[in-house]
């Protein structure tokens, strides 16, 4: 994705069409976030909502949600809330993931990235944690991830 996927968003969201083939373009961006098959189902500055099926693929040898798929499908979602966030004239990058796993995540997830409050972009470089909240269909949390992100201002390369 790039600055433009809050717009884009913004174009697709409204239909059920649209949102899966949002969710089809993040996962041909970032061919990895394909393996937890996510799906896109909220997007603003500030908040991102991703759900993802429980499904074979996920499964780790005891049948339920794996660790490290949860993960997966919460940095897809810090991703996205970070790029309908951060300004156009910055960039950002992880550096970092800090998971809890609270109860056995037996059923469909969904994940819910928070950056609040939304920083001030006029520092030259900084770092700022995404919280985000993986619930299943019970609207239990199973896994709570934060994931810092360093932002800094975008190379100018040259003027015309």
């Amino acid at each position: 994705m790039n600055a433009n996927a809050l717009h884009l968003w913004k174009r697709l969201g409204g239909s059920a069409l649209g949102r899966r083939l949002f969710s089809l373009g993040v996962g041909l961006k970032a061919p990895y976030f394909l393996t937890v098959r996510a799906h896109v189902r909220e997007l603003e500055p500030g908040r991102s909502l991703v759900w993802a099926k429980k499904r074979w693929r996920v499964h780790n040898h005891i049948g339920t949600f794996h660790a490290i798929a949860m993960c997966n499908l919460a940095e897809l979602a810090m991703g996205l809330v970070a790029e309908a966030t951060v300004p156009p004239t910055h960039r950002w990058i992880p550096i970092g993931i800090e998971a809890k796993y609270l109860a056995r995540a037996e059923s469909s997830l969904t994940a819910e990235a928070k950056l609040d409050p939304i920083p001030d972009f006029a520092a030259e470089k900084f770092d700022v944690d995404v919280q985000v909240e993986i619930r299943d269909d019970s609207g239990e949390l199973v896994c709570s991830v934060t994931i810092p992100i360093r932002v800094s201002p975008r190379k100018v390369t040259g003027e015309f």
